[in-house]
């Protein structure tokens, strides 16, 4: 048995030196509101590389074009790790359109370091415990609410054929490998807390 456990711990060890080796540094200086942020550290297990697996809900977000501001909001939030656990998680995804209805200089002050508190409260109000299809929310959760990171809760409506999850619409659907990304049209705001 001890054997066996040191040829393991051997072979992950190999694995894990020669995948370092074999990584790429890419250039990390973009235009996104990210970049207005600050120098975000990739730190974590948000930021391990596996080529192999379904991405993530966070890896989703990162490589759609519609979703830059909500991936600077996370950045900003520290929030990067938390959208990586085991799950499963569904995150309700504002695009960016959904975050530039906003009211004029929402987003910019939201971003800054002294709003970090109030921004996480609001994306997390967007993620909550489950991996729940369109169609199931649709037939299950018509009428009922769900529970939401941030301790509160979105009321799942039917009209038509469409979802509205806390009055924003489901316009897409995409699987990931600890959960689900439902892409909506407009950005989720929490009540207020008394």
């Amino acid at each position: 048995m001890k054997t066996i456990l040191k040829t393991v711990f051997a072979f992950m060890f190999i694995l894990l030196v020669s995948s370092c080796n074999n990584g790429e540094k890419k250039d990390a200086t973009t235009n996104t509101p990210a970049e207005k942020t600050s120098n975000i550290k990739e730190k974590g297990q948000a930021f391990i590389k596996d080529d192999g697996s379904t991405p993530n809900v966070l890896q989703i977000a990162i490589g759609s074009p519609d979703h830059t501001t909500l991936v600077a909001a996370v950045q900003a939030a520290d929030l990067e790790n938390a959208l990586v656990n085991a799950g499963p998680l569904m995150v309700f995804a504002p695009t960016n359109e959904a975050f530039a209805a906003l009211p004029e200089g929402t987003v910019e002050t939201l971003l800054k370091p002294e709003n970090k508190n109030t921004l996480a409260d609001i994306l997390k109000y967007h993620v909550t415990p489950g991996n729940y299809s369109k169609e199931f929310l649709k037939t299950a959760f018509n009428g009922k609410e769900l529970g939401q990171a941030n301790n509160q809760y979105v009321l799942v409506e039917v009209k038509g054929d469409d979802v509205y999850v806390g009055g924003a619409k489901i316009i897409a659907s995409v699987k990931a490998g600890n959960g689900i990304v439902h892409v909506i049209d407009k950005v989720m705001l929490p009540p207020t807390k008394e």
